[in-house]
């Protein structure tokens, strides 16, 4: 059958110009972030000798370049076959990676490969503090105060027999007869865990963040298992710069072992009291509280961010090494798309 309607010399032109109109998320990110600022740390995972081993093979895809994949893959909530794909097809991305029709688009395997280094290394981490640097060094971060939250980051569910979870419990380590089958061993994930919240069930792992209250940047995270208490991490989030600070949190984060912390941080306590068996609220307390969420809601905005902007918390990953990857460029990516909200130009001068 005859093609009616050709593809003409311009037409990709006049496409994204289109894109461009409507407003391409990827174009603005590439309009306030100078992405040369994350190239240095990045260069340092792959060292001289793997450069000269692959000069003999075909020329190696630009590290920058993957590393904005990932940012695509986080945004989007793609898995790595999934961004292979939607890279080929999608001229937008293409417009953000920098590729061109004519050139090779990386496959699965390599965003693999490529985040397995990144992971190795533990340089997401790295990256995240970075880019933080950059926006208080720009006075962008307030430090008025900090904000105290967690989220659940699901994973596959793990069909596992009632004995089989309770030897990963209690040991932390796989069954024995798992050793027998090596391909099933390799699919399971014994650092994840199952945890209740308002009679829902979760199972995966928790994003622990502390945030600017002004600005909503996430300055800190860290990565537990979904079973780890939001308080548990209070010592290692806070920091002696929180100092002098109000810190805004729910009841979860009341206890005397984390009044003794913040009593150590040196911060001023705006967390939301809790009642008590026999002894609930009393009007004032209620009323402190709901004068006190109108700030600590604020954290909500960057939750509902992740969950409906970028797809929802959940990561196909095994293990919290690689948990802790994915959850760290979520992190970093929404700090990032936070800066096109608030129009702030970040760059490497």
């Amino acid at each position: 059958m005859k093609n009616i309607n050709p593809i003409g010399l311009f037409d990709d032109h006049f496409l994204l110009e289109q894109l461009s109109k409507i407003g391409d998320p990827l174009e603005k990110l590439d309009t306030y972030i100078d992405w040369t600022i994350f190239e240095i740390p990045i260069r340092k995972v792959f060292n001289v000798t793997q450069q000269k081993q692959v000069k003999t093979g075909r020329t190696p895809f630009n590290k920058l370049m993957l590393f904005k994949a990932l940012i695509i893959q986080s945004l989007y909530n793609l898995s790595d076959e999934q961004l292979e794909y939607q890279i080929l097809d999608r001229a937008s991305f293409k417009r953000f990676l920098g590729i061109k029709k004519s050139d090779k688009v990386p496959d699965a395997k390599t965003f693999w490969h490529y985040r397995s280094q990144l992971e190795s290394k533990g340089i997401v981490r790295e990256l995240f503090n970075i880019f933080n640097e950059l926006l208080d060094s720009a006075g962008v971060l307030a430090h008025e105060g900090k904000i105290l939250d967690a989220s659940f980051v699901k994973v596959p569910k793990q069909r596992n027999t009632r004995d089989e979870n309770q030897h990963i419990k209690t040991k932390g380590e796989v069954p024995e007869s798992w050793d027998e089958k090596p391909a099933k061993k390799s699919q399971k994930d014994i650092d994840a865990r199952w945890t209740k919240k308002n009679n829902t069930s979760f199972y995966g792992y928790k994003n622990h963040i502390k945030i600017d209250s002004e600005t909503k940047f996430i300055e800190k995270y860290i990565v537990t298992d979904a079973s780890v208490h939001d308080s548990q991490v209070v010592e290692d989030i806070l920091t002696e710069s929180d100092a002098g600070q109000p810190l805004w949190a729910d009841s979860a984060y009341v206890g005397e072992e984390q009044e003794a912390i913040y009593r150590k941080k040196k911060v001023i306590v705006k967390i939301h009291e809790k009642g008590v068996r026999n002894k609930p609220l009393t009007d004032e307390q209620k009323s402190n509280n709901s004068e006190k969420s109108k700030t600590r809601a604020r954290v909500e905005h960057i939750f509902g961010f992740i969950e409906n902007s970028m797809k929802k918390s959940f990561i196909r990953t095994i293990g919290i090494v690689r948990a802790e990857t994915k959850i760290g460029l979520m992190n970093l990516t929404y700090n990032l798309c936070r800066c096109i909200q608030l129009k702030i130009d970040i760059s490497a001068g």
